[in-house]
């Protein structure tokens, strides 16, 4: 039997246009689950229930009256919520923290204002860690995210709500943001496949600044249609936009429907961070992977060592720095995690100097890796250096060691966050707990087009949608 989260988002909105089900119908149905469900998973921080119902019986109506239903809007009727560190105006925004748990958003984001243009509803806000600095999500105003292929271990972050919400059951798909692998991480933990687009693809603003070009908000999805249809929507610069990503030229989600060619793929499981070894279960992703993109006609090389782990504290440094750009009245600091108090501390300590050697480092080592990487059309590693961890395996140590632990995780994933590339998780494999393992393409600079192309086929020659968790059918 199918039940109604069992439809991809491109096939629900296709069966809201032709009156198949109804927007209300979707919204009950995501609403009950969230009720039932959310407490198991932390997906949720915020239910927008009164709000969704509304937005859906409007979608239900421009249904009815619409002269031809097929002028509707991409996402007309489908439930799509947003992560906490975005802005919605008369929402409530924690950002993931109990210094903002009182906070009400007094606009909208300008990726909000477009998934609202493209017809969505809006069921809720996904919860994150605070300020989206940890690579897991757990904060003072929420249950943790969980992956549901095991509540008992970190659905992973920052995007970490809304990847628990769309492997769940809870939401067809999701806006995330990349900072530093803030989707594909927790893609990968969950089992679903995740974009990082090119720098400049989607706008950050109005109110958040895109100072140093590495986050970007990005879609989380089922399946690489969804995504490519998501990230159609998202896309698109605004005024005042520092950064501008080259022009697609066509829509996203057609590349979904096109063979990517033979492409020259280049692959290394050689962490950047030293010290970090790959556990074997994210090795034997990656080899898999490996042999079926070799299985498929690709040319598959070695890739040349490009970015050294002599960038980790250029990257260390902006880190600590983007800690403070949240402001925080001074009565309220002793409300922050000790890992956000240590950050900030790390930023405030940083001169102008010393940030302007840190991003003009950063800058000279991508002088150099961008003629070498842009040989490739791609390029594979393992997303994560270990399956999801336990649920306080970071949380639970102090902030030096959260934060290298967190670093000995997700080594691969930061470096094309300082590039700006479009970087995907791909959820081809699962270990023998059941547990998703995730692998990590990269492309060229506006390549996105590639990557989707290139994982449709993956997605084709070994389906991953029939893979779903206990609470799947709950």
């Amino acid at each position: 039997m199918t039940r109604t989260h069992d439809l991809s988002a491109t096939r629900m909105a296709a069966a809201v246009r032709t009156g198949e089900v109804s927007p209300v119908e979707l919204a009950e149905h995501y609403l009950d689950r969230i009720e039932r469900l959310n407490p198991q998973v932390g997906a949720y921080v915020t239910v927008t229930a009164e709000r969704a119902l509304e937005e859906a019986r409007q979608a239900e109506k421009a249904v009815l009256g619409a002269a031809d239903p097929a002028d509707l809007p991409p996402l007309h009727g489908v439930p799509v919520p947003i992560k906490d560190l975005n802005m919605v105006h008369g929402v409530r925004m924690t950002c993931g923290s109990s210094a903002f748990s009182e906070l009400t958003g007094f606009a909208d984001d300008h990726v909000v204002s477009k998934l609202a243009q493209a017809g969505s509803v809006l069921i809720g806000k996904t919860t994150t860690p605070e300020f989206g600095l940890p690579c897991y999500t757990e904060s003072d105003v929420a249950p943790p995210a969980r992956t549901p292929w095991d509540l008992s271990r970190s659905a992973g972050g920052s995007s970490g709500g809304a990847a628990a919400a769309v492997a769940s059951g809870l939401a067809p798909v999701a806006q995330g943001s990349d900072g530093g692998g803030s989707i594909r991480i927790p893609s990968s933990a969950c089992g679903l496949f995740g974009i990082k687009p090119t720098r400049g693809r989607v706008s950050q603003g109005p109110i958040f600044p895109d100072l140093f070009g590495l986050a970007t908000n990005g879609p989380i999805a089922r399946t690489v249609r969804d995504a490519a249809l998501l990230l159609d929507v998202m896309s698109g610069p605004m005024p005042g936009d520092l950064y501008r990503a080259p022009q697609a030229g066509e829509p996203f989600s057609s590349y979904a429907d096109r063979a990517p060619g033979r492409l020259r793929i280049a692959r290394s499981a050689e962490p950047p961070v030293p010290g970090v070894e790959v556990h074997p279960d994210c090795v034997a992703a990656y080899e898999e992977a490996s042999a079926l993109l070799e299985e498929l006609g690709h040319e598959i090389v070695e890739l040349p060592p490009v970015l050294g782990s002599d960038l980790l504290p250029h990257f260390a440094t902006l880190w600590g720095v983007m800690a403070t750009m949240t402001p925080v009245p001074q009565e309220d600091e002793h409300l922050l995690q000790p890992l956000t108090r240590w950050l900030r501390g790390l930023g405030e300590a940083t001169t102008a100097p010393q940030l302007l050697q840190a991003q003009a480092a950063l800058q000279g080592a991508l002088r150099a890796a961008f003629p070498v990487m842009d040989e490739f059309d791609a390029i594979l590693h393992p997303t994560l250096a270990m399956p999801p961890v336990p649920v306080g395996y970071f949380h639970g140590q102090e902030p030096e060691e959260n934060f290298r632990r967190q670093t000995h995780f997700t080594p691969f994933t930061a470096v094309y966050n300082v590039s700006g590339q479009p970087a995907v998780n791909v959820p081809l494999h699962w270990n023998d707990d059941g547990l998703p393992i995730g692998v990590m393409l990269a492309g060229r600079l506006g390549g996105e087009g590639t990557l989707i192309s290139l994982s449709a086929q993956l997605e084709e020659a070994r389906p991953w949608i029939g893979r779903k968790p206990q609470i799947w059918t709950a």
